[in-house]
């Protein structure tokens, strides 16, 4: 007899099936309807500010598409992946089933408000800056609908089988089949698509959580169990009984830190990806930050000034931007440096200084201007942060300073989240959370490990949960919330002998090795398909 038989057969699998309710089912109908509405009308209300003027519907109707695909990806996140956050105050009956989702939601909510937006970019920098140039192009929406089809396809298929894969690694894996097909039919060679520094210190992130989560888990489950000698601990939960007061709020307690930590890091993903959306198709309202203080343009000029010196390089007076944003574009597409790169973008500083002083400031650029300041902008801010860390590039060994506080002034032009943004990723992984969340709450609470979850147990992985999580957003790298919660309740088990189900943890080790190669060949494939119909 497995596990999960047992299990039942104990009768103390808590109550899964009681759903949220008419009241609940019209409230999430509601909320849906509000937030559609709520987006079409910021789209609308920041395209009139800054003066656009539809010619064509076209690229109003493929941007409400593409936002539905992507707001569509963080909802499938919210029932895929928030459900590891539920199923230890679910299975030890800190918290009913439909409170659980409900509660978990709205921190998920909350979470994705109050975020960063550093791991937004982080995920964006990783796609071919030949594609980022030309977002609005259809080599750019061919780009956005491929990476995000592909990781629902795949979200969908394992939420489906009950496996609790990563939706991090499943987006990343996309974006890197878009890079590598975008290159193979530009006759480069795959490798050639994709920011490879960048994507190998994420899959480091990635690689690296799941174990940090089984290792640090398992170590504070002995420790609880050396330091706190409470037998109601490290027993498994009475059929339909709450745990003790104390025990009952650290359960909460760690259930509300994973969401919210979930919420600021996963939520940030779709964030990215809707920002490249906007850029594309109404680059007026949102290709530049028109939002900076006034004193922006002063502050700009300063930087670029003390950045071309820290450059050690004189611009010729007869230099062509042109030339040198073709310099630049090159060098950092290819990875390659020579002697023309720092004076091309010392060229390129001195343009965008210019084009910023004529027009006063960010929120003066005419129409017809914002795309080509915003690449130039891009263009500088990649060639920096790709120079910091080449060492053929022999910049002076005082430049750090000035070139690091000028790319941070083309951040804040640049790198940019509306707050209607954020809200609509944040109703889209909230309202996700609280639908599909059973299949994975089931894997979690039953299927690792050979015993029921105790209290422990469960504090145990979700506290390494939340922390692991909130330092991967400091540091503005995606982790996975999947990997790192299902791992730590596996190290809890371990720790505490009691033996893991071999054939979940298979399958889960199978999804972890497949993600990658299935994402990045189904991403690139649709990338190929797309590309010939756009």
């Amino acid at each position: 007899m497995n596990a999960t038989i047992a299990m039942e057969g104990r009768s103390v699998r808590p109550n899964l099936d009681k759903g949220l309710g008419l009241a609940g089912t019209v409230g999430i109908g509601a909320a849906i309807v509000v937030a559609l509405l709520y987006v079409a009308y910021s789209i609308y209300a920041d395209a009139s500010l800054a003066g656009v003027q539809a010619t064509t519907y076209l690229p109003f109707i493929l941007l409400f598409i593409a936002l539905l695909i992507a707001l569509g990806f963080e909802f499938v996140n919210g029932f895929h992946d928030t459900a590891n956050a539920v199923a230890t105050v679910i299975y030890t009956n800190a918290m009913p089933a439909n409170v659980a989702v409900v509660w978990s939601g709205f921190f998920n909510f909350l979470g994705v408000l109050l975020s960063s937006g550093a791991v937004a970019f982080g995920i964006v920098s990783l796609l071919p800056v030949e594609l980022i140039l030309q977002v609005g192009s259809s080599a750019g929406f061919a780009m956005v609908f491929a990476l995000l089809i592909a990781a629902i396809l795949w979200n969908l298929a394992t939420w489906w089988l009950g496996i609790p894969s990563s939706s991090s690694h499943t987006l990343i894996g996309s974006i890197i089949g878009v890079g590598v097909a975008n290159a193979m039919m530009h006759g480069k060679s795959g490798t050639a698509g994709v920011d490879w520094s960048k994507a190998t210190e994420i899959g480091q992130a990635l690689l690296l959580s799941p174990l940090i989560g089984f290792g640090m888990a398992a170590l504070l489950f002995i420790a609880m169990k050396i330091l706190v000698r409470k037998e109601e601990l490290y027993q498994e939960p009475k059929d339909g009984v709450p745990p003790p007061p104390w025990i009952r709020a650290l359960l909460i307690f760690t259930c509300t830190g994973v969401s919210f930590a979930h919420g600021s890091n996963d939520g940030q993903k779709g964030m990215g990806l809707i920002m490249l959306i906007l850029i594309g198709t109404v680059p007026t309202a949102y290709a530049l930050n028109r939002a900076v203080p006034e004193r922006y343009a002063i502050e700009f000029h300063h930087n670029s000034i003390a950045a071309v010196q820290a450059l050690g390089v004189r611009p010729a007076a007869d230099a062509d931007p042109a030339q040198a944003r073709q310099a630049v574009t090159r060098y950092i597409a290819d990875k390659r440096v020579s002697d023309a790169t720092v004076p091309a973008l010392a060229v390129l500083i001195q343009d965008v200084d210019r084009q910023v002083l004529e027009y006063g400031s960010l929120a003066k650029v005419p129409a017809a201007a914002v795309s080509n300041i915003r690449n130039d902008m891009y263009l500088a801010s990649e060639a920096i942060k790709r120079l910091g860390k080449d060492k053929e590039a022999a910049l002076p060994q005082a430049s750090g300073t000035a070139l690091t506080a000028y790319k941070g002034s083309l951040d804040a032009g640049t790198r940019f989240i509306p707050t209607w943004v954020k809200v609509a990723v944040a109703f889209a992984l909230g309202l996700g959370t609280m639908v599909g969340w059973k299949r994975i709450v089931v894997t979690v609470g039953e299927k690792i490990g050979k015993s029921h979850l105790t209290y422990a147990q469960g504090a145990s992985a979700e506290l390494v949960a939340m922390v692991t999580i909130f330092g991967a957003d400091h540091l503005g790298l995606p982790v996975s919330t999947t990997h790192v919660l299902s791992s730590g309740v596996a190290g809890t088990m371990a720790a505490n002998r009691s033996g893991l189900q071999m054939n979940t943890i298979r399958n889960l080790l199978m999804a972890w090795v497949l993600t990658l190669p299935v994402s990045i060949g189904l991403a690139g494939l649709l990338y190929m398909l797309f590309s010939r119909i756009f």
